[in-house]
């Protein structure tokens, strides 16, 4: 599949979804310097994509990098809000916590 989405964009069709299909592929695959890279693409698309915050934030938090995973959920967070996106900003607030209460450990 990564393969797949590589070559389309190398075949110039760049995209929100496609950098999003990408980062969510490669984050599924344990690569998460090219998913964080892909995802934050895709919010270049558009900035207030809630999955690709939530996404981008859990690939942070899983390459541990626990200060970028915070941060990224609570602008993913106030971003969903705005939107009214409130599934979204439930889920995160969730991630959010439980790095919260790690990182006081």
């Amino acid at each position: 599949m990564i393969n797949n989405l590589e070559k389309m964009l190398a075949d110039g069709q760049d995209s929100l979804l496609l950098r999003f299909g990408l980062g969510q592929a490669y984050y599924k695959e344990g690569h998460y310097d090219n998913a964080i890279a892909h995802l934050q693409r895709a919010l270049q698309f558009d900035g207030e994509y809630s999955a690709a915050w939530k996404l981008l934030g859990q690939a942070h938090a899983d390459s541990g990098d626990q200060q970028q995973a915070i941060a990224t959920y609570e602008k993913g967070i106030e971003v969903a809000e705005k939107k009214g996106d409130m599934q979204a900003a439930k889920e995160m607030r969730v991630f959010l916590k439980r790095l919260l209460k790690q990182a006081e450990q």
